[in-house]
């Protein structure tokens, strides 16, 4: 009995250090960089962070905007970044997008409840759940519509126009817009749900999206530095796009990257300042009146960051999308935000009402190591915004340890991976009476701490993280924006099984057969030539991939249609190798050879590209992901 109560005093006392070291930490920060001005700790983080430069706008409670810049607006001609540079935020834009759409409810010209067929009923949509569970104009907005995130021929590709149709990123011959879980249940980013707003807007209005949101939203929120349109870095071919305010993109080490049309560009084209995202945020923090007037109604305003309606949020979980803005955890100051990614660019936006305080931050560098976290704790200690105290311990339910198991992601974030989400995306749920531990295959693991039920709170979160459900029998865990299903275990070792087989197998197919041609005794009837000759062709596409951009791996090149080549002469080639072996069985020269192990190789590889064919990942066809 002792023993079991100094267990629970250990336990409760480790728990405590977890919820109060965060806060400590923060405030310790705080007390030591308080005389630091905020620009000089922006400029040495840009240093440490290989980052080129920044802006950043934040709104005080007393509605003063102060804005700032950092570092450089082209690393080449080091000209330096000003408060009013123009810079690109990605996927930022859409909460300025979905305020357009909520301009068009509060006119009574759509509703949140209008089914996306009714407005578009030439779109070839397929949805299991359409008589019961239509797509609807909310969905789209919240990312709960079902829909394939995007594909990579949509995202990286310089094939389109900057006037292309909208259309264009929904070929009905691509079998893209496949509803993969019931339409309002599950939160899934999908930037091609926001490229099928864009086309809602156009059809409700008659006129492009762009030159509507323009006019209509940006200039009445007095947001003149800002466009919807496409607009690119001051160059030779840039032409009347040509902006010369506009900040030059930047990959790692200072390379370069001007803009590029896209397909799904009202998901992530948009162009503004950091004074302008300021007059944004005030808006959002507001009751959706203009000098006095409505302009968003007031309930919509309201459901921006609530997300409502999904599994999660009617399981008890806060935490989440509403029509517009995440909910965000962070640091022990809960806001709503929205993070975006354009090419060569990184951005933030994060609004904290209750304390009538916003920040936006954005960066002409898109670098994949650097720590962007870093800025916005800078700005949250800057607005001085209160710490909020950790949800208390709570009694779980008593069938918590029935969710234990392994998880995939449910659905995918892209259909056309989700072999490799199954495989190498998985997590482990873990429950030890106490707390609740989840152990993902890649990453670090959280320990989740019961606040009640079956909701549970993350160490470095303030509030609920995590909620578990059970779903027509499935069972299944959440953030709110993310999902996961656990899997059965026999299903699981059998893609792991095939994987370990097939890797070796072909690991088996290139050591030895490498070792045969050393020896010279690799003959053209041996059964791992065709093998290793089809391994070794793998190699070829690789340096055009090199000397071409990567904005084109969508695109049908010489470098993706070698790949979609020599992926699928790979299963050919061991099936022909696989052919070898079983014809020359049994024959003398066998006797005290390899051939046993050759055929097993073989077998066991062709098994594994017999299932990445399944999955749709052989031949590799980089235009059709």
């Amino acid at each position: 009995m002792k023993r079991d109560r100094y267990r629970t005093l250990a336990a409760r006392a480790r728990s405590w250090l977890r919820q109060a070291l965060p806060a400590l930490l923060l405030c310790a920060t705080a007390a030591h960089t308080a005389a630091a001005p905020l620009d000089a700790e922006f400029a040495a983080g840009l240093k440490d962070e290989g980052l080129t430069g920044a802006v950043w706008s934040e709104v005080l409670p007393n509605g003063t905007v102060k804005v700032g810049a950092s570092g450089l607006r082209d690393a080449a001609k080091h000209m330096s970044m000003q408060a009013d540079t123009r810079v690109q935020v990605g996927s930022v834009g859409k909460v300025a997008l979905a305020l357009g759409v909520l301009r068009l409810v509060s006119e009574d010209r759509l509703t949140l409840d209008t089914p996306l067929q009714q407005v578009l009923p030439e779109l070839a949509l397929k949805n299991p759940w359409q008589a019961s569970d239509p797509v609807r104009i909310r969905h789209l907005l919240a990312h709960t519509s079902g829909l394939d995130n995007v594909r990579f021929w949509q995202a990286f590709s310089l094939n389109p126009a900057p006037d292309a149709p909208l259309a264009a990123a929904f070929d009905g011959d691509r079998n893209l817009l496949r509803v993969r879980a019931r339409p309002g249940s599950r939160y899934a980013y999908s930037n091609m749900g926001y490229g099928l707003l864009g086309m809602v807007i156009e059809k409700v209005t008659g006129q492009p999206y762009e030159r509507y949101l323009d006019a209509q939203l940006l200039l009445p929120l007095g947001m003149a530095d800002s466009t919807f349109a496409y607009v690119t870095q001051m160059s030779a071919q840039a032409g009347a796009h040509a902006d010369p305010r506009l900040a030059m993109g930047h990959f790692e080490h200072g390379v370069a990257q001007p803009a590029v049309p896209q397909y799904l560009r009202p998901a992530a084209q948009f162009t503004t300042t950091a004074a302008d995202m300021a007059k944004l945020g005030q808006f959002l923090m507001g009751d959706g009146k203009l000098q006095g007037k409505r302009f968003i109604d007031l309930a919509l305003m309201g459901a921006l960051s609530e997300p409502a309606d999904t599994d999660a949020a009617q399981a008890g979980l806060a935490t989440g999308h509403g029509l517009a803005l995440a909910v965000r955890d962070r640091h022990n100051v809960v806001g709503a935000c929205h993070p975006g990614t354009a090419v060569g660019f990184r951005a933030m936006l994060c609004l904290y009402p209750e304390q009538d305080s916003a920040f936006f931050v954005a960066f002409n560098t898109d670098a994949e190591q650097a720590d962007y976290e870093r800025f916005n704790r800078l700005l949250l200690r800057d607005l001085e915004l209160p710490l909020r105290a950790p949800a208390p311990r709570g009694t779980p339910a008593p069938t918590v340890e029935n969710w234990q198991g392994v998880y995939v992601p449910s659905p995918s974030p892209m259909a056309s991976m989700a072999w490799v989400d199954a495989v190498f995306g998985f997590t482990r749920l873990k429950w030890d009476g106490e707390s609740l531990f989840l152990i993902p295959f890649q990453g670090e693991p959280k320990e989740l701490e019961p606040v009640g039920g079956l909701l549970f709170r993350a160490s470095d979160r303030s509030t609920p993280s995590h909620v578990l459900m059970q779903e027509d029998g499935k069972h299944v865990l959440s953030d709110g924006l993310r999902s996961y299903e656990r899997a059965s275990m026999l299903r699981m070792l059998v893609l792991w099984g095939s994987l370990a087989l097939g890797v070796a197998g072909l690991l088996y197919v290139l050591v030895v057969g490498v070792w045969r041609a050393a020896l010279r005794s690799l003959e053209r009837d041996d059964h791992l030539f065709a093998p290793l000759l089809a391994m070794l062709a793998l190699l070829l596409p690789l340096p055009f991939f090199y000397f071409q951009s990567y904005l084109r791996l969508g695109d049908v090149t010489i470098a993706s249609v070698l790949l979609a080549l020599v992926t699928g002469a790979l299963p050919l080639a061991t099936a022909f190798g696989l052919a070898r072996c079983w014809r020359s069985r049994g024959t003398a020269a066998e006797a005290g050879s390899w051939a046993k192990w050759d055929w097993v190789a073989l077998l066991a590889a062709l098994q594994l590209l017999l299932v990445l064919a399944w999955w749709g990942l052989l031949p590799l066809r980089m235009w059709q992901l």
